[in-house]
């Protein structure tokens, strides 16, 4: 794909954060948008109403909790019909619920792996027909450094992190015939709501780990998703770490 301009991309969990500036590189460059959203209504509403005005005519909001695999399906089903067809697909919701092991309930688990490593399978399931009947299609799964390196308190999240890149090399293995590139991308510390949390103590430790010493930008992972979108027609199965160093 050489250019986004009127390319279909579902982004899931764009309402906030790295989805967000995803989606806002990615309209900006001309793609129609379709932003999943479970909670973030006026967030998301509002980020459709810029995209509009700044390159993506058609972008939409759809609400959906993609944990649910019937409502992840709809999502992607959703999309299709009103934008008319699926170019690229996003996985990137996610959630975090810090705990260490002792005190991690199963409840705690099951949430966290539903939400950030089964709702990845749930729309990609939904989207393979579309790219096998197109012949083409790019999906890129953000994961994290979590998932290679692991962190204390986040046995869920590391699991569920590291599977997504599991998932993502037998996924490209499988839909290479169908001439669909599969990738992931691990992000390391970002500046996001969920960085800005973090106690300034605990903060000043993380940046310390960093070789870079400071954390990413949401802007520095959006645009690795539009060279993988644009100039990654040769790359598949791989892994794309954004982290300043602190996995090598």
């Amino acid at each position: 794909m050489t250019t986004l301009e009127g390319a279909v991309v579902v982004i899931t969990g764009a309402g906030r954060g790295i989805g967000r500036a995803i989606a806002l590189e990615l309209g900006q460059g001309g793609a129609q948008v379709a932003i999943n959203y479970a909670h973030s209504k006026e967030s998301a509403e509002e980020l459709v109403r810029w995209l509009r005005e700044h390159g993506s005519q058609h972008a939409l909001a759809i609400q959906a909790d993609v944990s649910d695999a019937t409502q992840a399906a709809s999502l992607i089903d959703e999309a299709v019909q009103r934008l008319g067809r699926i170019d690229v697909l996003v996985n990137n919701a996610g959630i975090n619920i810090d705990r260490s092991l002792k005190n991690l309930s199963v409840e705690d688990w099951d949430t966290v792996l539903q939400m950030d490593l089964h709702s990845y399978f749930y729309t990609v399931k939904a989207a393979v027909p579309y790219f096998a009947k197109q012949r083409s299609g790019k999906i890129i799964n953000i994961s994290s450094f979590v998932g290679q390196a692991g962190n204390f308190g986040q046995a869920n999240y590391s699991a569920a992190k590291a599977g997504i890149i599991g998932f993502t090399k037998t996924a490209a293995l499988e839909l290479a015939r169908s001439n669909v590139t599969v990738n992931a991308i691990c992000p390391g510390f970002i500046e996001t709501e969920m960085y800005q949390n973090i106690p300034d103590k605990v903060k000043e430790g993380i940046l310390q780990r960093i070789p870079l010493r400071r954390v990413g930008t949401p802007q520095e992972v959006a645009r690795a998703v539009l060279y993988l979108i644009v100039d990654g027609d040769y790359i598949t199965g791989q892994t794309l770490n954004i982290n300043g160093g602190i996995y090598m």
